[in-house]
Order: C-alpha cells, then structure tokens, then sequence
C-alpha cells in the first residue's frame, strides 16, 4: 500500500539532491494557470453574472445571487447540531487565546538624540477568505482565517465557499454557521478560481479586498498566482501533507492512524514516515490495512493517497539523519514520536507546524490545538509561515529627525549619494544647508 525508500548506508546528499529523493505530489500551478487566466477574466468584466454562470457549470446550481441573504446565515446557526456547536465554539475560544498573543505593538527606536524611527503595524483594510467546499467541508478552515484577520483588526471580512446544490446553491450550512459564529455577515457563495478573481477584482456585489487568504485545490492556487502583485496572497497552497519522524519507541497504531489521517483530505495527499527502526515500518505497514479497512473515503482518497509517488515509508541510519531528511522535505505537519521528542523537535528547521509526541497529532491541530492549520506546503516551509494575525499586518516604518540630526550624518548619506551615481540624493540634503554639508561633528 506505501512504498519504501532505503537512504541507510551512505553518506546523505546536501540540499537538492536529498530533496530530489524524497516523494512529493506533482502539482503543477503552472500548467493550470493558463485555464483559470480566461476564468477571472469573464469576472473581471461580467462580475455577478460570471460568477452565476461558473457556479452552474461548475457547480451544478443556478444561483439567483452571490451573496448570501442574513437570514440563511442566522438559519444555518439556529439549525446547527449542540454539539458541534459547542466544538467550534471552543475551536474559536482556543484559536483567538493563540492569536491575540501575536499581536504586534508600535515601537520606536531612538537612533540618535532627534533621530528616531518607529515601527507601527497596520492591518490590512479588506480581506477576502476563501473555504473550500468539494470532496469535504471545512469549517475549521473558517475558524482558522477569520480569527487571526479578526485579532489583527481587519475592519472589512469577507468569506466565500462553493455553491451547493444540495442546499440551494447556499455554501454548506456549517460554513454558514461557523461564520454567524465569528460575526462574518458577508458571505459569498463562489468557488476555486472565480472566488480569488471576485476578490481581487470586485464585482456589482463584492468590493475588492486587499488580500486573499485560505486553502484551495490547484485552481485556487493557480488563481492567487495569477494575482499575485495585484493583491496580497498568504500561500499557493498544494496538496496537504504529513511527515512523521519516529524510532522504536513510537506507537506503530498511532503512526499509521495519522497517516491516514492526512491521506483521507485527498487523493494527492502525502504521507510520509522517515524512521531509524525497521520494525516500526513493519509494523506501521502492516497496521494500515486493517485500519485503512475501518474507515471511510478509502477507494476514492486513501488508497490512492498511501500508494502515490507523494507518500513513502524512508529508512535512515538514525534521529540525525532523520532529522536532516525532514529539514530537507519541509512538511507542511511534522509530528515527532521518537524518545525525548521535544528536545529533537527543537532541533527541527523547516516545518509548518510540529506536534510532539504521542498526544498531539495532527488532527488536534486542524481542530482545537489553539494553533493555526493553514500551514506552507510543498516544501515552502523552508521560507514561509502558517497564517497567523502578522500575515493581515503591514509594518511601516516613520523617520523623525530634527535638523540637528540630520546634520551629524548628512556626510555620510551625501557621499552614499555619491558612490552609487545618484547625486540628486546628495542634493536633497545639501538644499536643507544651504548647499553646505555641515562637518561631522
């Protein structure tokens, strides 16, 4: 069901050329963005009415508008299960105890005496968050959007997902319910890449927004790069992956339970296992079957998921070699289950997120760890972050000096002027001294 890849015996390859051994799913955003450019341009010049028009091809519903009416919002709310209810509302609890610790307080720095530059943040004014709607629903992803834009102080919050045709071409009810919850009244019902081209470009019903954040399918993914430079994006996001880097003292039913966990979102799905012991695989391979069995969405998902090129058990030599393994991968989650697992999870580079030990897998984090889930995938881990409330801020930086100060280091800007032939520089400070640079003093 998962195949294995032996790095044990020789020396471990720098950069690249390890990455180049271990699996990943093929996701090419390139190749998809040639099919959504002609997407948002039909909403970029008929608005609405494309997105009516996409909704029905491709989501087999005739809508009769966009945005969905408050009273399916407060419908949805009313209508939805206690219990799971009482599960997003401690999800939100959890999430904004996290993210309000991130917030971002203005600082000034003294340079010199009359010299100073402060750093203030400013949130971003409009956002449009997008939930995904197709092989599953997704209302943690809400959760995981609106709460950090919220506690950066994002004034204006505007939410999509997919047309539904089960529910009258409404996004699902539990979306509409985890978004009456957070107190998000704008809500559009659009999806994939005509949900991104409605943000970026605005529509007879949808004013523009300053930035797109979420989780999508490729389509999405190929929609923000298309946009990127016109609006802000937080991640092309690929196919969701899990890494598990464990040795013998890991349990092989636990191990196998996350990573099916990861493998049922999607057929493109990666798990991967990088242990020292031989044992576990064994026993971690020969667990999924049964469990695999158990379960749901396995022909369709995991099976496929498990046995892609994308998903691998990899045997190394030991913890040190595994770790490089995982630094070089840069999983979008890494769980660590090996002996004294938090001291090795220190030592962990590249990761979205990592979860240690044997009580905090991944799920806990999707659901109600209080951190984030809309992590860096596709090995961008090793230069991005998951969303969190710095995503929705802009850091901006004010220049106050008196004359005084401006003299004591007029020399030195005026001869940098200078070196890099740009005299005009050099003359912007000489023309507040009369032409004069005033001596260092």
């Amino acid at each position: 069901m998962i195949s294995r890849i032996d790095l044990r015996g020789d020396a471990l390859p720098e950069g690249p050329a390890l990455r180049d051994l271990l699996p990943r799913a093929e996701f090419d955003v390139q190749a998809a963005l040639e099919k959504v450019r002609p997407i948002c341009e039909d909403v970029h010049h008929r608005g609405d009415a494309a997105l009516i028009d996409f909704a029905e091809r491709f989501d087999g519903v005739r809508l009769d508008q966009v945005r969905v009416p408050a009273a399916a919002l407060t419908r949805a709310l009313e209508e939805l299960d206690p219990a799971v209810r009482a599960a997003l509302e401690e999800s939100i609890r959890r999430a904004r105890t996290v993210h309000r610790e991130q917030r971002r307080s203005t600082h000034t720095t003294q340079v010199v005496p009359g010299g100073s530059v402060t750093e203030k943040w400013v949130p971003v004014e409009r956002v449009g968050l997008y939930a995904p709607g197709g092989r599953s629903v997704y209302p943690s992803s809400v959760v995981m959007n609106v709460v950090p834009a919220q506690e950066a102080g994002v004034e204006s919050i505007a939410l999509a997902s997919p047309a539904q045709a089960d529910f009258n071409g409404l996004p699902h009810p539990t979306i509409l319910a985890a978004c009456a919850l957070l107190g998000v009244d704008e809500v559009y019902a659009a999806g994939g890449a005509t949900a991104v081209a409605m943000f970026a470009y605005g529509t007879q019903s949808c004013p523009p927004a300053n930035m797109v954040t979420g989780p999508g399918n490729i389509w999405v993914a190929a929609a923000k790069r298309y946009f990127t430079g016109k609006i802000g994006i937080d991640a092309e996001a690929g196919p969701t992956e899990i890494a598990v880097l464990a040795d013998d003292t890991a349990d092989p039913v636990h191990v196998a339970s996350d990573l099916i966990s990861q493998a049922e979102h999607d057929p493109l799905a990666a798990a991967v296992l990088v242990t020292d012991s031989v044992e576990l695989a064994d026993a971690v391979e020969k667990e999924l079957e049964p469990q695999v069995a158990a379960t749901r969405h396995v022909d369709d998902r995991i099976v496929p998921a498990l046995s892609g090129k994308q998903s691998a058990i990899v045997l190394v030599d030991g913890i040190d070699e595994g770790l490089r393994v995982v630094d070089a991968y840069g999983a979008e989650h890494l769980e660590i289950q090996t002996a004294d697992a938090a001291a090795v999870a220190d030592r962990v580079k590249n990761a979205g997120a990592i979860f240690i030990g044997p009580w905090a897998p991944v799920s806990l984090g999707d659901y109600a760890a209080g951190s984030n889930h809309v992590l860096p995938t596709g090995g961008c881990a090793c230069h991005s972050s998951g969303l969190s409330v710095q995503s929705f801020l802009r850091g901006i930086h004010i220049v106050d000096y008196t004359k005084d100060a401006l003299a004591e280091v007029a020399h030195h800007v005026v001869t940098l002027a200078e070196a890099e032939d740009l005299p005009a520089h050099g003359a912007a400070i000489k023309a507040r001294f009369g032409w004069k640079v005033p001596e260092s003093k």
